[in-house]
């Protein structure tokens, strides 16, 4: 269906030949119609629902009755994502068309989904896989059900703002070569924070081995998409990513497998995402059947026309949409870099450092209050409490605030104009206090924790993680009891334990709790972090004692 159809259809409208009109239009465009535009079609006729869901699309439903007017099963006319053969199948061709992967897939049950069916679609029960240790919870989560032994490759920390650098591709040859009974390898590109790495040279060391890479690039669905020509970032000193065309994303750079969020960086409903497949070393058949057995058998139609129509939004706006959100960071970085305590994340503070990263997406703006009087946590509250500004995240030493392509120019100035004024009020506090408004807000002192052990910490990342003892999955189905954080010591964890977000495991079941990480989630606690696995009693989750022998 042609542009503007959809602005024709009014689902209220009960003239008869707009209907008949709009149908035959309909049947005659079916292989560019959108799914949205199908739905709106459909429910302005006047077939009646004598099927699934419940609500039958009657406006008297309760008050979201507005939102079930499109809402529908697999009924005649409309495919079915688990058989694609008509509009599903066409809709996830323009998705294909659009990122130039050999196959993409529609996900209803989020990028989770596509990280368990991309794992286990490469792997046999036991098997040995790489994985990068900053990996979302959702490849553990694979590791446990496939019962997976991990092996990791431990990224370098990034010192100037404590976030995780990009891998080293030769590090991962060199891994593979060391355990080469690993049949895949697992890496995240763009990290939480932005951190881009060099996916062409990491598949290039997977390949020659007959490995297949996976790529978590749920943060990264908006790279490939348009071709500005550009790689460095004048205003902010050769500051962050490239969103160049066939330049940063992991399709274009010969991963194997892709996990996309629609939902995270583009105009798509929560819970959306996309899986891209190229190359020969995936058993497509078996991804597909993985597909089928992970995700729901009634897919919302909802989730699938937001997919498509962000697709077409991208294909239609996406040059014009690109421009405007380059131009706003640009203005952006003009205004923070006047900014003497906080500071923006900006690939020139790292570039020449020997670290691994070959870009920062600009749409992760990485807020660091290293080496001033603040937290990451009292700059958050302050930004939301003052400023009315919500956070992504906060950290201990930054705020996570993430900008996309729809946000507009006043959502730009007023993040701009807060981080400057706060600045200068740290540069004006004085007697350990920060002045607000009227009130002051006492400056946290910095603990034990960040001297040596964290110094530590920074040069050596693999020593800040516990040893394992037992597989994820071993331990996850062991006997299991709760017990206070400060009697854990030498005990192994039953369970995830995570800042979240971003969701990164702190701890994978079957590691050694030691002294250095209860100092860890304390402190965590301490600042007001969110910490799952640590119920409200202070309690975390082990294996029993007999469990281990």
């Amino acid at each position: 269906m042609e542009k503007g159809v959809e602005a024709e259809v009014d689902v209220n409208s009960r003239d008869k030949n707009l209907k008949e009109k709009l149908q035959e239009e309909l049947q005659e465009r079916q292989q560019t119609a959108g799914i949205y535009q199908a739905l709106s079609v459909y429910c302005a006729g006047e077939d009646y629902p004598c099927h699934m869901p419940g609500h039958k699309r009657n406006p008297d439903s309760g008050e979201m009755a507005d939102f079930y007017r499109i809402d529908i099963t697999e009924i005649d006319g409309f495919d079915n994502l688990h058989h694609a053969e008509g509009m599903i199948k066409e809709a996830q061709e323009r998705a294909n068309r659009l990122y130039g992967a050999q196959e993409t897939y529609f996900l209803v049950n989020g990028s989770t989904c596509g990280v368990l069916a991309a794992i286990m679609s490469v792997t046999q029960p036991g098997d040995e896989i790489l994985i990068a240790r900053n990996c979302h919870k959702a490849v553990y989560h694979a590791m446990i059900l496939q019962g997976l032994r991990p092996r990791y490759y431990y990224p370098e920390i990034i010192q100037e703002y404590g976030i995780h650098d990009g891998v080293d591709a030769e590090k991962i040859g060199n891994l593979l070569d060391k355990y080469p009974a690993c049949n895949a390898v697992v890496l995240t590109s763009p990290t939480y924070e932005g951190i881009m790495s060099d996916i062409r040279a990491a598949a290039r060391a997977a390949h020659e081995r007959g490995k297949a890479l996976i790529v978590d690039e749920a943060h990264g669905a908006h790279l490939d998409l348009w071709d500005r020509g550009r790689q460095d970032d004048r205003t902010c000193e050769a500051g962050s990513a490239s969103l160049g065309k066939g330049q940063q994303g992991a399709v274009a750079a010969g991963a194997d497998l892709v996990i996309h969020s629609l939902h995270k960086t583009l105009p798509a409903m929560t819970q959306t995402a996309l899986l891209h497949v190229n190359g020969s070393l995936v058993n497509r058949d078996r991804l597909r059947r993985y597909l089928t057995m992970l995700q729901s058998s009634s897919p919302s139609y909802v989730l699938m026309a937001s997919m498509d129509s962000c697709i077409r939004f991208l294909k239609e706006q996406g040059e014009e949409r690109f421009a405007f959100f380059e131009a706003q960071y640009d203005t952006f970085c003009k205004k923070t870099a006047l900014c003497r305590h906080l500071r923006i994340g900006r690939m020139s503070d790292v570039t020449g450092k020997g670290y691994r990263l070959t870009a920062w997406d600009i749409g992760k703006i990485v807020i660091s209050v290293k080496d001033t009087s603040m937290r990451g946590p009292q700059l958050y509250d302050i930004l939301r409490q003052e400023y009315h500004l919500q956070m992504e995240m906060a950290a201990d030493t930054f705020v996570l605030a993430m900008m996309t392509v729809m946000d507009t120019e006043e959502g730009w100035q007023r993040l701009a104009d807060a981080i400057c004024a706060i600045d200068d009020r740290i540069e004006k506090g004085t007697g350990g206090e920060m002045i607000s408004g009227s009130n002051s807000i006492p400056c946290m002192g910095r603990s034990d924790l960040d001297s040596a052990e964290c110094e530590a910490e920074m040069k050596n990342p693999s020593a800040s993680y516990p040893e394992a003892q037992m597989t994820p999955s071993q331990a996850f189905h062991s006997a299991q009891e709760e017990i206070p954080i400060e009697d854990a010591a030498g005990r192994l964890a039953a369970d995830f334990i995570n800042l979240y977000p971003p969701g990164i495991p702190l701890i994978v079941p079957g590691e050694v709790i030691d002294g250095a990480m209860i100092r860890k989630l304390n402190k965590s606690l301490k600042l007001g972090l969110t910490v799952l696995g640590v119920s409200e009693s202070g309690q975390i989750r082990v294996v029993r004692e007999e469990g281990c022998r």
